[in-house]
């Protein structure tokens, strides 16, 4: 960021600075005599500058808003920011898109340059480039010590970093992301059943636990329909919406001979015309439902899962192991 904006901070009249996302200032730096202005108005580290703070200004009205912002002499709330421009763009995760912090130039109203705002756009990213490069070097670094840990095993596994982004994975075939894992709480992992998370350095180790085979039941009647799964350990509940649990009921009643889509689709529409629409239809059966909690102490939830891949093959109210 220095090399980018700060290359002559003397010389240019104006302070970058670097919030997280909710508008707490890190850090700053810039010319001497911006410094000192912005050490008047409190515009220095560990303050507050979102909206609810401070009013309309640059860096709340970006994190507000989320998109690049703008704001010349009197466009700010506080008089006090009257005699300062300045320009805010938000700092994204690359890869999922969550709101990091904001990067912003600041100065006096009458030193403005049309090109401060683009100026900024190009630093945040290459911000965001960097942190992508960070974290595929991170996953590469945790993928090959894990590969070569695992190369002797048997068995599938699953390798991600802690925010349960896939790293390594042998005999399974995963998504790129998980649900992010916790110590005490199983994953439904495709190809390998349900799995108990293992801490390990830089993030966790997915392998199956107890007896792999896994008996599950489909409960229509509960509201809304869920899916009992047991696997060797405690039992996880997925909600179904009932459009799911009306496919997966007229799909596992056909039994081990299986069913055609006109078949299904005279099953679910009453004739056997919609047969794009149900193959489409079970399609989206094979996107993650919603998180599978299983059952805690007292009845509740208390525990989530994500990883449902396909339809289960079971009768409502039967049990197949």
């Amino acid at each position: 960021m220095r090399s980018v904006l700060l290359r002559a901070p003397d010389a240019a009249p104006f302070i970058l600075v670097v919030t997280d996302a909710d508008g707490v200032i890190l850090w700053r730096d810039g010319a001497a005599s911006a410094r000192r202005q912005a050490d008047e108005l409190g515009f220095v580290e560990g303050a507050h500058w979102s909206e609810a703070k401070v009013g309309t200004n640059a860096i709340g009205t970006a994190l507000a808003e989320e998109a690049p912002v703008q704001l010349f002499s009197a466009e700010h709330f506080e008089a006090s920011q009257h005699p300062w421009y300045c320009s805010a763009v938000p700092v994204h995760d690359p890869h999922d898109g969550t709101l990091l912090g904001v990067v912003d130039i600041s100065g006096p109203a009458m030193t403005l340059h049309p090109a401060v705002q683009s100026l900024v756009t190009t630093a945040v990213r290459l911000a965001e480039a960097r942190l992508m490069i960070a974290q595929q070097e991170a996953l590469n670094t945790l993928r090959d010590r894990m590969s070569a840990m695992l190369a002797g095993t048997s068995g599938p596994a699953l390798v991600v970093d802690d925010a349960g982004w896939v790293a390594y994975q042998q005999g399974v075939r995963s998504r790129d992301r998980i649900e992010v894992p916790a110590a005490d709480r199983s994953i439904l992992i495709p190809g390998a059943g349900l799995c108990l998370p293992e801490k390990i350095t830089g993030g966790w180790l997915l392998r199956p636990t107890g007896d792999r085979r896994a008996s599950v039941t489909l409960r229509m009647r509960q509201d809304p329909p869920v899916l009992d799964i047991h696997s060797g350990t405690e039992p996880l509940v997925v909600p179904l919406t009932p459009r799911r649990a009306q496919i997966l009921a007229a799909v596992t009643s056909a039994g081990a001979a299986g069913i055609s889509a006109p078949d299904l689709s005279q099953r679910l529409y009453g004739d056997g015309d919609h047969v794009v629409t149900v193959r489409a239809e079970v399609s989206l059966c094979a996107v993650p439902s919603e998180p599978c909690s299983p059952p805690g102490p007292t009845g509740g939830p208390t525990a989530s899962t994500r990883g449902w891949t396909r339809p289960v093959t079971t009768s409502p109210g039967n049990r197949i192991g």
